[in-house]
This record gives structure tokens, C-alpha cells and sequence, in this order.
């Protein structure tokens, strides 16, 4: 299909920015404007979510079901289980996914939904708690709900007044309103919700230990504090790190020579053929346990302006080392 450039009107570049402005105009309006509508509907919907021994099912049509999605991993990643069910698969096998213990959270801004009114009186036959998420308190779907919460908005940010825009912000908006206000009644904590974003920056912060990342056995340089300064430096190019533990005869950490420590003797100009670990080595070197968090290494790298650490297990024996780029490899920075 073509389209004849001569029928498209001129694009106005003020008045695509002027209309853009009114739509975050309208769309903060229609989130502020929600504020009047919270109350006691607002704390039963918190309180019959926080005493569930199920999930919260989110369910909605077209662009509310969009909305429900997002609400419903919102809520699951912040401490209450929760999954989107879309009604029209709920007419058709689906709505067995719900169970008695359930609570269905249903999002329509009309709340007459055909698809979502379907299948409501299976879901007080279940017996699982209704909140609806609606503009309508007259609906179909308010009137059936044990809990109504009102999301209703002046217009939407459409210049027609038909396409959901300031709506569905309203709904998402509420839907985070609840999920904050659940996270906070759980005592939710930046640890949870790392254990349930793996694989994000935030989880890998908080759940790698300097176990996970540090190098181990042979892979750790390290020498005894008579090694002459040949051996020492045999050691740290073999192993590069770019530090080497010293040790004593018992397998005490003693101390640490680094690549800094070398170019620091350079420039003194003295002579290392004669000199021996001990001589040349860093005492009471900066350790780190190997149960800490990985961050905590990063952390006290930073402190210290230093590029390497060495590990140390609760007994206070040399365990591993790790340096800064072990920690970019594992994604700690």
C-alpha cells in the first residue's frame, strides 16, 4: 500500500511539543489525582494481600493487561508471589492456575470488561478475594469486588479522549502504590531483593562473596620469607596476579609484595638481586575473609588504593587472593 506524501499534513514541531508537554501535564495530574481516592479501600487491599497463603493473580484486558503484567512482576519481585492471567484464556482452561488460597487483583478502567466479567462469578464461586482496579464505582466489576479501588482520572492525555494514556499511567501508578506498601509491611530489604534479580548489578553486589570470585590453591602466589627476590618475582609473573603472599615456615601470612612495591625499589635504586622476601615485602598486608562480600573486596580496594587483596578463612590461614580484575570479570564493578 502507498500513501501519497501530498495527503500527509505538514508536520509543526511547536505543536508536537507543546502537545507532548500537556501530556506529562495530564498524566501527573491523573497520578496526584489518586491520592484523594486512597484510603481505608487502599489498607483492606494491602492487608488481604499481605495475610495470603497464595499468590496474587493480576488480570486485565488490553492495555490494562499490559498494566497487569508490569503489576504483577513488580509485586513478585518485591517479596509478594504474584502472576498475570489473561481472562480470555481464563474462559478457556486457564482459570484453573487459580486457586481458593489466590487473591485476583482485576484492572478494567470501565469495569465492564466482557472478557473479565465472564469469569468473576467462577472466581467468587472459588472464593478467593476480588479487588478491582477500576474508574467505574458503579461497574459490574466494582459492584462484584470485595474491595474497590478507585483509579479513575479527569481525561485522558489523548487530544480525542479515547486512547487509554492518562488511565493506564494511573493504573500502573497504583499498581506500584501497592507493591511499595507491601515491600515495606514485609520488611523487605535491598537482600531480598537481590535474590530475586540474580543477574542484575544490585544481585551481584549482594550475593557474590569474595569466595565465589577469588583464586584458590596453586593459582595464588606466594612464597617463604627467606625466597630470594628471583623467586619472588618467578612467582608473581607465573601466577599474575600482580602480588605475591609471604609466608612464614608455619604458613603464616607475613606479608605481600606488589608490582607498586617493585616500582617503588626502582626508583629508590636499590639493588634487589641480594635482597630476599622478607626484606622487600609490605608487613601487615590488607586481608579480606573469604566469607565477605565481594563489594566489601571492591570497597577496600578503593580505601586502600590498592589493585590486589589477599583472602584470609576463619581461622586466619592464607585461603585466596583476588584482584580488581578478577571482580570486573565476575561483574562486582
Amino acid at each position: 500500500m502507498s500513501i501519497d506524501p501530498t495527503s500527509t499534513p505538514a508536520f509543526d514541531a511547536a505543536r508536537a511539543i507543546a502537545l507532548a508537554h500537556e501530556t506529562l501535564d495530564i498524566e501527573a495530574a491523573a497520578v496526584l489525582g489518586l491520592k484523594r481516592h486512597l484510603g481505608h479501600a487502599f489498607v483492606q487491599a494491602v492487608q488481604l494481600m499481605l495475610a495470603l497463603r497464595g499468590r496474587v493473580v493480576v488480570m486485565g484486558m488490553g492495555k490494562s493487561g499490559h498494566i497487569g503484567g508490569k503489576v504483577a512482576s513488580t509485586l513478585a519481585s518485591t517479596g509478594t508471589p504474584a502472576m498475570f492471567v489473561h481472562p480470555a484464556e481464563a474462559s478457556h482452561g486457564d482459570l484453573g492456575m487459580i486457586q481458593a488460597t489466590d487473591l485476583v487483583l482485576a484492572i478494567s478502567n470501565s469495569g465492564e470488561s466482557a472478557e473479565l466479567n465472564a469469569i468473576v462469578p467462577m472466581i467468587k464461586r472459588l472464593g478467593a478475594p476480588l479487588v478491582a482496579m477500576t474508574a467505574a464505582a458503579q461497574s459490574t466489576l466494582a459492584r462484584h469486588a470485595d474491595v474497590f479501588l478507585n483509579c479513575s482520572v479527569e481525561k485522558e492525555a489523548c487530544p480525542l479522549n479515547l486512547a487509554p494514556t492518562a488511565s493506564t499511567t494511573a493504573q500502573l501508578a497504583l499498581g506500584d502504590a501497592l507493591a511499595v506498601a507491601l515491600l515495606d509491611a514485609r520488611g523487605f530489604k535491598a537482600e531480598d531483593f537481590a535474590r530475586s534479580h540474580p543477574g542484575g548489578a544490585l544481585g551481584r553486589k549482594l550475593l557474590t562473596h569474595v569466595s565465589d570470585v577469588m583464586r584458590t590453591g596453586d593459582a595464588v602466589p606466594r612464597v617463604l620469607l627467606n625466597a630470594s627476590f628471583s623467586e619472588l618475582m618467578r612467582e608473581m609473573s607465573a601466577k599474575g596476579l600482580g602480588a605475591a603472599a609471604v609466608l612464614d615456615d608455619a604458613g603464616q601470612l607475613q606479608g605481600i609484595f606488589t608490582d607498586g612495591d617493585l616500582r617503588r625499589l626502582i626508583e629508590k635504586g636499590i639493588d634487589l638481586r641480594s635482597t630476599t622476601a622478607q626484606q622487600v615485602m609490605h608487613p601487615r598486608p590488607s586481608t579480606v575473609s573469604r566469607d565477605a562480600l565481594a563489594v566489601v573486596a571492591v570497597q577496600l580496594m578503593e580505601l586502600q588504593r590498592i589493585t590486589s587483596v589477599l583472602v584470609l578463612d576463619a581461622s586466619g590461614q592464607l585461603c585466596g587472593a583476588l584482584n580488581s580484575n578478577d571482580l570486573m570479570r565476575a561483574k562486582v564493578i
